[in-house]
């Protein structure tokens, strides 16, 4: 076992405990997964030269000894090759294929949908010193401003909740995406709304659904890890 824990870059808004990155979130359950000892440095869209060593800007980044991974999905890899004997993320070459469809989903469907209902409420959050990049940056990218890209969310979450239904019916047969315990596909979807819980009240999810229980049931793993961080309910 490796005794110097694993450091991990993670996005953090105004306040350090308050971590939104969905990105990070997942490889955060991933380490919790596997039960690796890590530290988490918090980091803002601004402090581009402090993972500058990486060779690229974004996080999330961890750092195991001396090597250095970026992009979550290599670092889920990473982990499952490194650490073999630890729970499996995947289980199985089968169980990886099906993770990185549900990475792709979560990243092409899920994320595009979620940022437009809490765009506003992310930029709120954000340290002084993100708030410009933030607005000019997603602005660019979305060719409006923020307050028009958020500002149809309380019809457009109608429709958001029923894209939903591949996701509901699945849970309405199992527990969790992976089967009767949680693992990456989980931690990934589980994520994007966990982004959406650290900044915005708006409720993306009704007490009622499937979904929210999952939700609730990740919540709860780990001795409650994820609920111990500045959110919303």
């Amino acid at each position: 076992m490796k005794s110097t824990k694993i450091r991990l870059y993670d996005l953090a808004a105004a306040e350090d405990d308050r971590r939104f990155s969905p990105n990070c979130w997942r490889v955060r359950l991933a380490l919790l997964h596997k039960g690796l000892p890590f530290e988490t440095v918090p980091w803002r869209f601004t402090e581009k030269e402090t993972i500058a060593f990486s060779g690229q800007d974004r996080v999330p980044v961890i750092v195991d000894h001396e090597r250095v991974v970026y992009d979550s999905w290599a670092i889920a890899q990473y982990l499952e090759e490194n650490y073999p004997k630890y729970p499996s993320l995947f289980g199985g070459e089968i169980g990886k294929s099906l993770s990185r469809f549900t990475t792709d989903w979560v990243e092409a469907v899920l994320n595009p949908e979620i940022v437009r209902l809490i765009i506003t409420d992310i930029y709120s959050h954000l340290h002084e010193k993100d708030k410009d990049y933030f607005r000019q940056t997603r602005e660019k990218a979305f060719g409006a401003t923020l307050e028009v890209i958020s500002a149809d969310r309380e019809q457009r979450v109608i429709t958001f909740r029923n894209s939903l239904t591949p996701l509901r019916r699945t849970l309405q047969h199992q527990t969790f995406l992976a089967g009767q315990t949680p693992a990456w596909a989980d931690y990934v979807a589980f994520s994007s709304f966990q982004w959406a819980r650290s900044v915005s009240p708006f409720p993306l999810l009704v007490a009622d659904d499937p979904i929210f229980s999952w939700r609730d049931r990740i919540l709860d793993s780990f001795d409650g890890e994820a609920r111990k961080l500045l959110a919303y309910e």
